[in-house]
């Protein structure tokens, strides 16, 4: 059957929020070999991807640039191991709430706490789903998935998918490399219900005068649901839209408890964290029912932000990022999306433009050093990178902390490295704070990996003295690899004799401390929106591009708009640097925000 992509495709009706958005192209798929024609076309192959289930916890921040990829698998069947485990299998794009629905009548518990979720049976594992007590992922056995790297249908364990509080391998490692196919439960033959630990079921053996069974657990769990969250075919919204934030105890002890009386906690498997309920936070941050444009905080849940019915996705970003602020400003706590907001366009913030001394550099006096102009004050290299919902560091500069303070860095997903040269990664020490939910993830050569192993011995240590940074090394080669579902393209130069590595993502791409680039490598650097590049001075230099080099090669590779960046103070003012470059191209600075796609 031949494959028909459609075109400019609306994205609200598929979608929970309801908000109106495009889809360049899309196509949806009901067995796996439709799925491996699709991934065989060259619009799979040419754009974007992006993977849809139910819709349910979802917010398109706009019109997708790319590919809309939609699960439409079918069907459940049961078999039984023993008297006492039944394994239930149900197809991705199951409806969650039927698939539940059909386990109870079935005669199965074990999901009954989960009743009424919105959004499909592929997305549980993903989004390793919870409520009322229970998360999905202790009930999982295997997850059947396609892997885009391999094109091999491969099945996972419950292990294996690495289910963490709203989190799993499909989030991280497995994001734009599994697409789910069908899912396999351990439930059991029952008639008592297993949890009741969840505050409202507590009571519910007394309201009914027995043992609750699975179906009572359900009613109850489906009744409590509809009580205090809007039902999305009548008020679009996503469900939770913001995590339960989990936070050093210690804080918790002796700023929050001191300042706020009777802050509800619960514990969580590490002792020196626990997690504080999000809406409590939202609500007694004097939130509930605050609205931008057609978005509210829903005043029933202030976990739920909803589409009162014109809502923009601008509305919906702009709310959350109020409320963010203002919870942050009142108990000092950030406050992280549940929701996955996708957004192809590209946020570049150059965080430092300066080369290994800085500008000032200590002890010169000369006019660029003495310049009171904020362009003119560079801290050392580094650069963040916003897309998909993903933010990536570049680089991580002996200036890195307050480069972070300034630009109010709260969150990270992981770190890409250049090479090891102390201006590059002197602030290795200041990721701490993103260590605090588990091991920090970095990129990296492996001579680099080797080097900063060596440099920060203490952080690979079997016994880690408490609180010292960790973090998972991934080393990686000349071939492209996914963060998050983000595309990373590395790219091979020479700083003097050094090799080091640049980054392309999307129709953007930074390189900082080249000498040389090679041909094939530059083959990876053509029809970019925006290049990075760096340009020392305008004296040559045995290990840095100068000025002329960098503009030679940005000549030759046409990008639509350069920046150089990695200077030093022989370049002169910044106002009198930048009336010297061509038409298209800038000279970066600390702080300069680039927006492209």
């Amino acid at each position: 059957m031949p494959l028909i992509f459609e075109h400019d495709k609306p994205l609200g009706p598929l979608t929970t929020f309801h908000i109106p958005a495009r889809a360049k192209l899309y196509i949806s798929f009901e067995n796996l070999d439709r799925l491996r024609q699709i991934t065989l076309s060259s619009e799979f192959l040419e754009n974007e991807i992006f993977i849809l289930g139910g819709g349910s916890n979802v917010l398109f921040k706009g019109d997708f640039n790319g590919l809309v990829v939609h699960c439409k698998i079918m069907g459940v069947k049961k078999y039984q191991k023993d008297n006492s485990t039944v394994f239930a299998i149900a197809g991705a794009g199951e409806s969650w709430s039927d698939f539940v629905a059909w386990t109870l009548e079935e005669g199965l518990g074990g999901l009954e706490n989960l009743a009424g979720i919105p959004g499909s049976v592929g997305a549980a594992p993903v989004q390793n789903i919870g409520a009322y007590g229970v998360e999905v992922g202790s009930l999982i056995h295997k997850v059947e998935c396609f892997d885009l790297l391999t094109r091999d249908v491969i099945t996972l364990s419950g292990e294996q998918c690495r289910f963490g509080y709203r989190d799993s391998i499909f989030k991280n490692d497995g994001k734009g490399r599994y697409i789910v196919l069908r899912v396999s439960f351990r439930l059991s033959p029952s008639s008592e219900a297993r949890n009741l630990s969840y505050g409202p079921l507590k009571s519910l053996e007394q309201e009914l005068g027995r043992a609750p069974s699975p179906k009572d657990v359900a009613q109850k769990v489906i009744e409590i649901r509809n009580s205090k969250l809007p039902n999305p075919a009548v008020l679009g919204n996503a469900g939770s839209f913001f995590k339960n934030p989990i936070i050093r105890i210690y804080f918790y002890r002796e700023v929050m408890a001191s300042l706020y009386q009777n802050i509800p906690y619960y514990e969580t498997d590490d002792p020196y964290y626990i997690k504080i309920p999000a809406g409590w936070l939202i609500e007694n941050a004097g939130l509930k029912g605050y609205s931008v444009g057609g978005a509210e905080v829903y005043p029933k849940n202030c976990l739920v932000l909803a589409n009162k019915g014109e809502a923009t996705a601008e509305d919906v970003v702009a709310l959350a990022d109020h409320v963010k602020k203002v919870v942050l400003e009142k108990f000092g706590v950030t406050l992280h999306p549940e929701v996955n907001i996708i957004d192809t366009d590209i946020k570049v913030t150059i965080l430092g433009s300066g080369t290994s001394k800085g500008i000032p550099e200590v002890g010169c006096y000369c006019p660029v050093c003495r310049s009171e102009a904020p362009e003119d004050k560079r801290t050392r290299c580094s650069a963040l990178v916003e897309t998909r919902g993903v933010r990536l560091l570049i680089d991580v500069s002996p200036d890195f902390r307050q480069q972070a303070l300034k630009a109010e860095i709260t969150s990270l997903d992981a770190a890409l490295i250049t090479h090891s040269h102390y201006d590059h990664v002197g602030g290795f020490d200041d990721l701490r704070p993103f260590c605090a939910g588990g091991n920090f993830s970095v990129y990296l050569r492996k001579d680099v990996n080797q080097d900063l192993h060596r440099r920060l011995d203490y952080c690979f240590r079997e016994q880690l003295y408490p609180g010292v940074p960790s973090f998972d090394m991934h080393e990686i080669t000349d071939a492209p690899f996914l963060i998050k579902g983000v595309k990373v393209i590395p790219i091979s130069v020479y700083h003097g004799k050094l090799p080091i590595v640049g980054f392309r993502i999307g129709d953007f791409a930074y390189v900082t401390d080249a000498k040389t680039i090679p041909e094939e490598e530059k083959e990876k650097l053509k029809n970019l929106d925006v290049l990075v590049i760096n340009g020392l001075r305008f004296k040559d230099h045995f290990a840095h591009f100068t000025i002329e080099e960098a503009l030679e090669v940005i000549r030759e590779l046409q990008p639509r708009r350069a920046y150089l960046t990695h200077f030093c103070h022989e370049i002169g003012r910044h106002n009198d640097f930048q009336a010297k470059l061509p038409d298209g191209v800038y000279a970066a600075y600390d702080g300069l925000v680039i927006h492209t796609h």
